[in-house]
């Protein structure tokens, strides 16, 4: 596939990780020893065993406290029992691009409409939390393939199951030991761009949606996503109910302007699989497949092939203006004692994957809240 990419204009580099480089090459992972170095393992299991750090597991914020003005901690739910933990200086929210504004909606903090609907009393007016949502959307195009082995063979037999565990067992490779994506390419849409705005990730496995068996078949899947969409959602909470979920609505490809990137995206995906070095696999397009030729047609397959990619970004805007939810140091908008240091603070989502990010957020979070303290 990297080949065939190259074939069709677009070059391979070594730099395409640093997102800013049109190019095709293999993702950088945080692994170890075939193991995702998560950020669990990485902070907080060196510092669980301080005396200033508890660890609760299990537990479900239902609100934040409210006192004379400012956020004073939090009131969660752990092993059935309502229980508080209370801040002297701050309180951090970092609940992610939905559990953040829900939490600030129970709490009382939102839009006066929203909470009124929902049985909350208003505490602080901030019609922004929950808006501007965003994802980005991934076009899964599958193709089947001859002549070179898949994982969807490896991973539908009784036999192909055995050798994958036994591999990482012994070698701590294999495809249990892999990324749900190896390949990656950064390119642009059209020759207007200044920079790649769409972002793929190839795998050597295809199945109808995640959680479902792959196909019995040897496919590849190429997923395509916009990096830039101008489609915004929102997250709101549906009723007064901690443990309900929100309503979430990504509304995906509402904007025009996506729409037509996800046409000229299905339309490269088809030209790089049709060049020389990967056309000797006798590729067949089966999603969204070959009925699909016009333009009205590739953007009503775009809402049927088109899946999350996990990157919801946005709900709590930071800015400098009174409309955003953060300042830029991260502090609430008219409520003392609070920051937010998560996804839900970027205000345009990042031409990439946002798990580094969002990562860097969060450092950066700990460098304001120590120099606040000195």
């Amino acid at each position: 596939f990297q080949k065939a990419a190259t074939e069709a204009g677009i070059p391979e580099t070594d730099d395409f990780n640093r997102g800013n480089n049109e190019g095709s090459g293999y993702f950088d992972v945080n692994q170890r020893s075939g193991i995702r170095w998560n950020t669990a393992k990485a902070f907080l299991k060196p510092a669980r065993n301080r005396r200033n750090l508890t660890i609760l597991t299990k537990a479900h914020v239902r609100r934040l406290i409210l006192e004379e003005g400012r956020v004073a901690g939090v009131e969660f739910q752990h092993d059935g029992t309502v229980k508080s933990a209370r801040a002297r200086r701050e309180t951090v929210l970092s609940a992610g691009a939905i559990g953040s504004p829900h939490i600030l909606e129970l709490s009382g903090i939102g839009r006066p409409d929203v909470l009124h609907e929902n049985g909350i009393e208003v505490r602080h007016e901030l019609p922004s939390v929950g808006e501007n949502l965003q994802d980005h959307l991934q076009l899964r195009l599958a193709y089947k393939v001859t002549g070179v082995p898949t994982l969807n063979e490896k991973a539908t037999s009784l036999f192909g199951k055995a050798a994958i565990g036994l591999e990482y067992l012994v070698r701590r490779s294999g495809p249990m030991a892999m990324a749900p994506s190896q390949l990656g390419i950064f390119t642009r849409s059209g020759p207007e761009k200044e920079t790649p705005d769409l972002q793929y990730h190839v795998q050597p496995v295809t199945l109808e949606k995640f959680g479902e068996p792959v196909h019995p078949f040897p496919a590849v899947t190429a997923s395509v996503c916009n990096l830039r969409p101008e489609s915004r959602g929102s997250v709101h909470l549906k009723g007064p109910d901690f443990a309900a979920a929100p309503d979430i609505r990504p509304r995906y490809l509402t904007a025009e302007a996506d729409r037509d990137v996800a046409v000229k995206s299905i339309r490269l995906t088809r030209r790089i699989v049709a060049q020389p070095a990967f056309a000797r696999y006798k590729p067949v397009e089966f999603k969204p497949g070959p009925d699909y030729q016009t333009d009205e047609e590739l953007k009503r397959a775009a809402g049927d092939i088109g899946t999350t990619i996990f990157h919801p970004v946005g709900t709590c805007r930071m800015g400098s203006d009174p409309d955003s939810v953060v300042d830029p140091e991260l502090r609430l908008r008219g409520i003392a004692g609070l920051r937010i240091a998560d996804a839900s603070i970027m205000p345009t989502i990042t031409s990439g994957n946002t798990n580094s990010p969002t990562i860097m957020i969060a450092e950066k979070a700990a460098e304001m809240i120590l120099a606040a303290g000195r």
